[in-house]
């Protein structure tokens, strides 16, 4: 009797990862949200006080919405928005908050139910820099780029990545992980 269960077993479990492994290549609209580390690198000269150089980390978060076109079933290609705040970044003298909207293109290959990325945008940003003697706000669009990968389950995924903003004086180097849903 046990003989005859393992092969239906296993029929099974394949059955149910190739099902897994296509999910994840339909095409639809997705949300989500991730969780991880900013890291900012900051450099400038400021007339008004002289020159603010330091890096600092701090906990950040994104919440995202974009539409996979699904057009073959190993490869993703998908336009994703996001909303994303880098906290905030101090030293002794000078505090740093970063926030802004990104828009960028996805481009993805699926192995089963493991999927790998790559991304390149824009991020309209807005910063407030509070030292001493000085409050400033700034604001700009610039590139962001990044790597990720991620796991389907079904219409779920649980997704890894890393991203770079270059921003006017800053360099923000964002560690995340989060999960998205496919409608």
């Amino acid at each position: 009797m046990k003989a005859r269960l393992t092969p239906l077993a296993l029929l099974i479990t394949a059955l149910s990862f190739t099902s897994l492994a296509h999910a994840g290549s339909e095409s639809g609209i997705y949300i989500g949200g991730s969780l991880g580390n900013a890291e900012l690198n900051y450099g400038d000269d400021l007339a008004e006080i002289g020159s603010i150089d330091f890096k600092d980390d701090d906990t950040a978060y994104k919440i995202f919405a974009g539409y996979n076109f699904g057009i073959l079933p190993l490869l993703d290609l998908a336009v994703e928005g996001s909303y994303m705040d880098f906290g905030s970044q101090n030293d002794l003298d000078t505090q740093i908050d970063v926030n802004g909207w990104n828009v960028s293109g996805l481009a993805g290959i699926n192995l089963g139910p493991i999927g790998l990325f790559g991304k390149a945008g824009v991020i309209d940003w807005d910063s407030n820099i509070e030292h001493v003697s000085l409050d400033q706000s700034r604001s700009g669009t610039d590139p962001i780029y990044g790597l990720g990968a991620k796991v389907h389950l079904g219409s779920f995924s649980i997704r890894a990545e890393y991203e770079i903003v270059e921003a006017d004086k800053a360099d923000i180097d964002f560690y995340s992980v989060g999960a998205a849903i496919t409608f």
